[in-house]
């Protein structure tokens, strides 16, 4: 069964919406979330509306790493994942999303990017070891 972005058929009390006489369209199609995790480098092309496309990433294992104090970038090694903000059994997944909390071999970052639609996992360096 197709993966829908509509609204349910029926009302929270039981009783039926009566705008639904048409079915299924293209247009309202969902995906299943990518759920990226540590690993060796995985991505996935994904073919989007009008014929564009979207990399998803399915497994990393670096970080774009944003410095404050030497406003730098650096690529970092992903050790862990520290907190999650969107499920707590993400953290013990190892499953990274946008507002995890890594570890990295410089230390905690928080993730930037949305890695499964994105791409890429950039991040900002909160503590240093």
């Amino acid at each position: 069964m197709a993966i829908s972005q509509f609204r349910s058929r029926r009302k929270r009390s039981g009783g039926r919406y009566v705008s639904f006489s048409k079915g299924k369209k293209i247009k309202n199609k969902g995906n299943l979330p990518s759920l990226t995790i540590i690993g060796e480098k995985r991505k996935l092309k994904v073919r989007i509306r009008n014929g564009g496309s979207k990399s998803r990433l399915l497994q990393v294992n670096t970080v774009n790493l944003y410095d404050p104090k030497s406003k730098k970038y650096i690529q970092a090694k992903i050790e862990t994942v520290v907190g999650s903000p969107s499920d707590r059994n993400f953290i013990r997944r190892n499953i990274m999303t946008k507002g995890s909390v890594i570890r990295t071999d410089k230390g905690n970052a928080r993730i930037t990017s949305r890695p499964g639609q994105e791409g890429a996992i950039n991040a900002v360096l909160i503590e240093n070891k």
